[in-house]
């Protein structure tokens, strides 16, 4: 062989194998093995500070309503007494507690947790 080609032997050449780009065999790139989820070491997250509120209950009410309350006005809540109330960790449901009195001062004690991520958290 000669090392040249006329245009019918090129044109056979291409038309025997597959000299398309789409043939051509790239190396398929794998994610890496997903390690096992470990516990990550969240400490540094600890001195963050964050807005914990209880919330007893609401009402909706129309405005006519509310400008009508006086000192002695009662206006009815969507929770019954003794029912767990709503801890929200910055606007997030993060618990259902109870409350206490610990040493003169209100205290929640935890009944429920709702599974919420931290992710939910984020300010």
């Amino acid at each position: 062989m000669n090392g040249h080609l006329s245009d019918n032997e090129f044109e056979n050449l291409i038309n025997e194998g597959d000299l398309s780009l789409d043939a051509v065999d790239t190396p398929v790139l794998e994610a890496p093995a997903a390690a096992p989820a470990s516990r990550q070491d969240l400490s540094f997250f600890g001195k963050i500070p964050v807005n914990v509120t209880l919330e007893v209950a609401s009402a909706e009410i129309s405005l006519k309503e509310l400008m009508e309350c006086d000192t002695s006005s009662v206006i009815v809540l969507d929770k019954l007494a003794g029912e767990p109330l709503d801890v929200k960790v910055n606007g997030t449901l993060f618990a259902k507690a109870e409350v206490v009195v610990m040493n003169g001062n209100y205290g929640l004690r935890i009944v429920e947790l709702s599974g919420t991520s931290l992710d939910a958290f984020a300010p």
